[in-house]
């Protein structure tokens, strides 16, 4: 059967990187389902570019009962736009409406039914990537010509229902979006708009989907712009009510040709109604331009384990199989790939227990993908035409019970590891039928010449001989250059990690600082004084304190990790000191102090300028990067604040402070500590529930970057009695559009005002109190480095500033966005006559 259709994907982040696909320049993937393998064309109607489906689907005659699309090279926890288009259009002259249900990976998303042939069916979902793949499942459909996209994420805006009392409002100048807007809803859509003559606004409807029910939710989006020059003794202020319950903490006026928007979820109900009522004070109607509506699809199955499902596909494609193999391999259970079975524990991934591919024409060699199968229990490769020896790993399997090899062509020894877990009755393993196939490793060398014995002892003997030579010289040697007089620690011993540093003796220390005297810092684990080195070089020693609730073995961890990691960002470690009960950390010394002094005014140098601060922003960035990154397993700070960001004398910046470092397994994404840190810093997922992770280091960042902008603490007093923490202080200003207020008045206003927006905007995600929802340090040094191309090339056009040049006030309802987390679809009403 030809089948044909039209699959469009957005990239809501624009930064996935596709292997048979490449996004436009808008972000598109668009496949026309059926042109022949790499070929392309450009709709004339739309201008989207086209790609053949190959390589995002299997090739080949279908084996089941499913149509399947891979989308690959996914970013895991990501949203994603999908949007799915059918048009039968009887293309097969049977005249016969299809009928079938699509899916998103493992979860029902929504049945496809045609009332007219004639008649286009399309389908909107956002969806949070569960791994670096995503799968869509469907039946029989076709093309078509599809209309010009309006948006810049290719939603699609339908004209709402004529209703008499309304009134269209419209513009011819362009309705801006904030820097800080997450919707973005197109200038075209926004130039319009519906107002009533009466004091109110007012619309109902009842859900068509039949799915929706008591436990449903819908979330809203509602856009506003004024657009009409309102003269000053005029005003058009109303509230925002939806089910009976007003939105709007406070009256709302629109923005004069800037777009703003209120969002919110609402329970499911069997009717909705809105309702936008003029205050007291408004001598001007309400206006509505547009609105999005969301229907959350909860989450009924979930996928295959990815590590799992990962391992299918790559058997699947290393040996061709011809099953029904298209789809999640487990989920639905209904649809599970032929030959498998899998266990469904409560709210967790299914994993794979059973895979039965005898006599499936398998070929070559026993492929490591198998491997990945950690809960497999019944393997059964039999009747097939494997080749080569059997791999070790098949024996390290931990749940692995029955292992089937029989009827293959196998050759070589039956690994140790399988027999011993055979003779022992852990294993059922068959391996009959195999020609070239050893029972074990003395019956396989049996067949070799043995080497005489005079021969053997004359290769041996001069071997040992050399050995044991070379071994009673090395002793010889350590006992000559062993010190004739050693130290003895009556303190607590540690076995120290620092063998290729210096160690020093407090004497030394003592020496080195002036008998300590000039200290120019104190931590939690005690003060930290200047000293200068033999050959005059400067130093930090940092002494623990007796007070200090850090132990020992605690102290010289940090020096552990100091030693194991080397970045110009990153503060160097000399040596350090563990004498009887004291414990210290020689640093390199630091001569531009740290940058919480900068940002106080606590020092006599200049104040800081934009683009230094940039720069300082980005040295720190990389040096926690390389921590989050390059560092197996990955290290955590803990403490990262603008006081543990020591500068050079030309401003550079280097992150110091690892004494709360922790570090955590590349298999765990989190981990649980007592909560460590500093007041303002503090990520309030760590602070609430004890889960750390990189993204706790985000956050504290996303504070440092605030008091960049600015010059502010992280807490910030309000009034004698009360105080609020910079974020807040600065998401206020933002709502109203006052960017200059909270920028640091020390930079006398030298700053390019989109790059400081910029900034702001990327400290407020970095802060974002779900985890998940802030940028990686990665993500975060790569929009600082255009943040800082911004304010160095100034001559580009600011687009915080009109057309003449003139300062636009901007005016801004910050939308809530956490129902984007869950999978949902839209149906999106533009309100006009």
């Amino acid at each position: 059967m030809d089948i044909r259709a039209a699959i469009l994907l957005f990239l809501v982040f624009y930064i996935v990187q596709f292997v048979h696909g490449q996004p436009d320049s808008r972000g598109f993937i668009s496949i026309d389902c059926g042109i022949p393998e790499n070929s392309s064309y450009q709709d004339g109607t739309s201008t989207l570019i086209y790609v053949s489906d190959y390589g995002f689907i299997s090739t080949g005659a279908n084996h089941g009962t499913r149509n399947c699309y891979t989308l690959r090279s996914l970013v895991e926890g990501n949203k994603y736009f999908v949007r799915a288009v059918f048009y039968y259009a009887n293309y097969d002259g049977l005249n016969k409406l299809p009928v079938f249900d699509l899916y998103l990976g493992a979860n029902y998303w929504h049945e496809v039914y045609f009332r007219d042939a004639g008649k286009v069916n399309w389908m909107d979902i956002i969806v949070v990537a569960p791994s670096d793949y995503l799968q869509i499942q469907h039946g029989a459909h076709r093309q078509f010509d599809s209309q010009v996209p309006l948006d810049p994420h290719d939603r699609i805006w339908s004209t709402y229902d004529t209703i008499p009392e309304w009134t269209e409002v419209s513009a011819t100048s362009v309705v801006r979006n904030y820097l800080t807007d997450v919707y973005d809803a197109p200038s075209a859509v926004m130039q319009n708009a519906a107002m009533d003559n009466s004091s109110r606004i007012n619309f109902s409807w009842d859900p068509s989907d039949p799915s929706v029910n008591i436990s449903s939710k819908y979330f809203f989006v509602f856009y506003f712009s004024e657009l009409q020059s309102v003269p000053s003794n005029a005003l058009r202020q109303f509230d925002i009510i939806v089910n009976n319950e007003t939105w709007n903490t406070q009256p709302y006026t629109p923005p004069f040709l800037f777009a703003s928007s209120l969002s919110g979820t609402v329970q499911g109900l069997t009717s909705y109604s809105v309702s936008l009522v003029a205050t007291k004070n408004a001598s001007l109607p309400p206006i509505l331009n547009a609105m999005e509506m969301y229907l959350v699809k909860p989450i009924a199955e979930f996928a295959t384990d990815p590590g799992d499902a990962k391992a299918m596909i790559e058997v699947q494609q290393n040996y061709n199989v011809n099953k029904n193999w298209m789809g999640d391999p487990c989920s639905p259970k209904s649809f599970a790939w032929e030959g498998l079975n899998c266990s469904y524990p409560p709210a967790d991934s299914s994993k794979i227990t059973s895979l039965n591919l005898s006599s499936s024409g398998l070929s070559g060699s026993i492929a490591t993908y198998f491997g990945d199968l950690k809960s497999l229990q019944y393997l059964d490769l039999s009747h097939n035409n494997l080749s080569g020896r059997i791999p070790n790993f098949l024996g390290q399997l931990p749940s692995l019970m029955f292992l089937d090899l029989s009827s293959n062509d196998l050759s070589g020894p039956v690994p140790y590891n399988l027999l011993q877990k055979s003779q022992n009755g852990i294993l059922s393993v068959r391996v009959g039928n195999n020609a070239n196939l050893c029972g074990n490793g003395t019956e396989c060398r049996s067949g070799r010449k043995k080497m005489n014995g005079p021969l053997l002892a004359a290769i041996i003997i001069p071997i040992v001989v050399t050995i044991l030579l070379s071994v009673i010289l090395i002793i010889l040697l350590r006992q000559t250059l062993k010190p004739k007089a050693k130290r003895k620690a009556t303190g607590p011993t540690y076995e120290s990690p620092l063998l290729g540093n210096r160690e020093f003796s407090y004497r030394e220390l003592k020496h080195i600082t002036n008998n300590f005297s000039q200290e120019i810092g104190k931590g939690g684990f005690g003060a930290v004084f200047l000293g200068y080195l033999e050959n005059r070089n400067p130093v930090a020693v940092k002494v623990r304190s007796e007070s200090s609730s850090q132990g020992g073995k605690e102290f010289l961890a940090e020096a552990q990790h100091l030693t194991r990691i080397h970045h110009k960002n990153l503060v160097s470690l000399f040596g350090y000191c563990k004498d009887k009960n004291h414990l210290a950390l020689v640093y390199g010394y630091m001569p531009g102090g740290n940058l919480q002094d900068h940002l106080r005014a606590t020092t006599s140098s200049k104040p800081l300028t934009w683009e230094q601060r940039l720069q300082i922003a980005i040295d720190a960035a990389q040096g926690l990067e390389y921590l989050h990154v390059a560092c197996k397993p990955a290290l955590i700070h803990r403490d990262v604040k603008s006081r543990n960001i020591l500068l050079t004398t030309n401003l550079g910046a280097k992150i110091a402070d690892f004494g709360l470092t922790k570090a955590f397994s590349e298999s765990k994404t989190h981990m649980t500590t007592e909560p460590a840190g500093t007041l303002g810093y503090l990520d309030p997922e760590y602070y609430c529930n004890y889960q750390i992770s990189e993204k706790s280091d985000v956050y504290s960042f996303g504070v440092v970057l605030l008091e960049l902008i600015t010059g502010r603490p992280p807490v910030v007093p309000i009034s004698e009695s009360a105080s609020i923490h910079v974020g807040e202080w600065v998401h206020q200003s933002l709502d109203h559009g006052n960017i200059e207020s909270i920028v640091d008045a020390r930079m006398g206003g030298d700053y390019d005002i989109n790059s400081v927006w910029k900034a702001a905007d990327l400290a407020l995600h970095c802060k974002q109190e779900i985890s998940k929802e802030r940028p990686t340090m990665t993500e975060v040094l790569a929009q600082l480095k255009e943040i800082l191309e911004l304010e160095t090339h100034r001559d580009r056009k600011h687009l915080a500033t009109g057309d003449d040049g003139s300062e636009l006030q901007i005016i801004t309802t910050v939308p809530s966005c956490k129902s984007y987390d869950d999978d949902v679809r839209g149906l999106k009403l533009l309100m006009q006559d």
